[in-house]
């Protein structure tokens, strides 16, 4: 499959940091913002697992690499900016401590999805995560440069779902994986948000300090990123999944779904489900 090398990524350096305006940034974005920059900054790990599983096909890990460096990218830009906003924190340190006690297992050379067509499925549904995820803390802040950031990587993650979704439809002639297979395989990646990853990063992020509870971290966490969805949100990111999992991205089954999932958000934001 040939790739599109005419795209220019933006860079760091470019973002607008003489408009920095500490003033507007609420202590609940900055500690969201501090633990993606952590789970961001791991790209190039997850990367070498997926060159594992893609190991006969040169064109695919290539796709990979290149993936890899715009995710870690997406770490250094919040990571500085978190550093700009409070400078006592150190995001390198930070990244220490989240490595150290979270481990990312990269020596599989099959994939834990069942076949790639399963792996670019679940591909597929974290970068739906995160393209509406940047996209609902962005909308959710008045800081100039956190505002930017944000909009560049959920540009950056719809790109991605797409490329991820392209080559999806290239191993689905080879491996013929069913919607129920694709549908399943979407729910246990959303499911896989519960895991140890994302409340061990808000804990390394925030809390080293004390010791870590990860229903207490999780809990925290989830309060605090949920809250920044709205219903358009959730409307993106079930047709998205839909789309993924070879189901219609709109009609009536996707305006339930996405009804009940920022109803599921709301209630887990307010404290009514627990963790």
């Amino acid at each position: 499959m040939a790739r599109n090398m005419a795209y220019k990524h933006w860079t760091i350096d470019e973002l607008p940091w003489d408009t920095l305006d500490p003033s507007k940034v609420a202590p609940e974005t900055l500690r969201v913002a501090k633990a993606a920059a952590l789970v961001e900054y791991n790209g190039h790990i997850y990367a070498e697992y997926l060159c594992n599983v893609f190991h006969d096909d040169p064109e695919f890990q290539q796709v990979a690499r290149d993936w890899a460096v715009e995710e870690v990218q997406h770490g250094e830009a919040l990571g500085r900016w978190a550093e700009r906003i409070d400078p006592s924190w150190n995001f390198q340190d930070a990244v220490k401590r989240f490595r150290d006690g979270y481990k990312i297992e990269t020596e599989q050379t099959a994939s834990t999805r069942g076949s790639r067509s399963g792996e670019l499925v679940a591909r597929c549904i974290v970068e739906t995560g995160t393209s509406s995820y940047y996209l609902a803390l962005g909308d959710s802040t008045e800081e100039p440069v956190f505002k930017e950031i944000c909009r560049l990587i959920a540009a950056d993650e719809l790109r991605h779902y797409k490329l991820f979704y392209d080559y999806l439809k290239h191993y689905l002639e080879q491996e013929k994986l069913g919607r129920l297979q694709r549908l399943w395989i979407s729910l246990s990646r959303i499911n896989e948000t519960e895991d140890d990853e994302l409340s061990y990063a808000y804990y390394a992020a925030n809390h080293w300090t004390r010791p870590y509870d990860r229903a207490e971290n999780y809990s925290e966490y989830t309060r605090l990123a949920y809250s920044y969805y709205r219903p358009q949100h959730l409307d993106r990111m079930v047709a998205m999944v839909f789309k993924a999992s070879g189901l219609k991205p709109q009609g009536w089954l996707h305006d339930m779904a996405a009804k009940f999932a920022y109803n599921r958000m709301r209630k887990r934001a307010e404290g009514r489900l627990a963790a």
